[in-house]
């Protein structure tokens, strides 16, 4: 099964930028940590830089963090030895994960979901989250909400900040929805300036898919979870049809 990962990691190929520019969103914590037991290992599933990772193993979690992509396991494993945290990191594809532990809670965030493209790729990775979690064990995620007023326009737009090294960076982005196959496809120019000169530019480009609320419940009920909460942000409102997010806190079925 081509589960299309190879070819879409591109925006994720400068690890440690990424990672200044994403390391301090952390809205998705607490929500997480209401769930985090003591008796059990968690497992983070794309779990990239370590984001999340590394602040649950710093309040005394056992974590275990996957990812598809060498080079953000590397930055996070960086960090994780930096501050003497024993995590496990695994180089493993989500819907065919092979961990030797169990776990009562599971948690993918930052709209990791929308990297699974096709119908049979969502089926491998539900089947196996199900797979490691133990009787009546929690699996929590999030994805964008299809809000089909901005999803019908083709989008443009730019943004301006300043790089690591401290080169300026102009970034325009392009993105298209294909609504027959629930796709967003964005691009994104990179100009990096020495003073008003472009010294060099980068490309690169993402495939997200989309999945609608009702959509979800059914996949989510096919493969054996049951809805305990559905959230439109990571701070628990109301899912509504104009919600940013649909954050999931799923149980295994069968099971008290």
């Amino acid at each position: 099964m081509n589960n299309i990962f190879s070819n879409n990691l591109e925006k994720y190929e400068d690890a440690n930028e990424y990672d200044r520019k994403h390391e301090n969103f952390l809205v998705d914590l607490p929500l997480i940590l209401e769930w985090a037991p003591k008796d059990s290992p968690i497992i983070e599933l794309a779990c990239g830089t370590g984001r999340l990772t590394i602040p649950l193993a710093e309040q005394g979690h056992e974590m275990i963090g996957v990812d598809i992509h060498a080079g953000m396991l590397e930055r996070a494993k960086a960090k994780a030895i930096d501050k003497n945290l024993p995590i496990q990191w695994y180089l493993q594809d989500c819907t065919q994960l092979s961990l030797t532990k169990s776990t009562k809670l599971m948690f993918m965030s930052g709209n990791s979901f929308q990297h699974f493209l096709t119908n049979e790729v969502q089926d491998a990775l539900f089947q196996s989250v199900h797979r490691h979690l133990e009787a009546g064990g929690i699996f929590i995620f999030d994805t964008r909400n299809p809000i089909m007023e901005d999803l019908s326009k083709v989008d443009e737009y730019e943004e301006h900040f300043t790089h690591s090294s401290g080169i300026l960076v102009a970034e325009y982005h392009k993105e298209t929805y294909q609504p027959m196959t629930q796709i967003l496809h964005c691009e994104t120019e990179r100009r990096f300036f020495n003073g008003t000169l472009i010294e060099s530019i980068e490309k690169d480009r993402i495939l997200l898919r989309y999945v609608f609320p009702l959509e979800m419940r059914r996949l989510l009920n096919e493969h054996g979870f049951k809805v305990l909460h559905e959230y439109g942000d990571w701070n628990k409102s109301l899912l509504t049809a104009n919600s940013p997010q649909m954050v999931y806190v799923c149980q295994k079925k069968g099971s008290s």
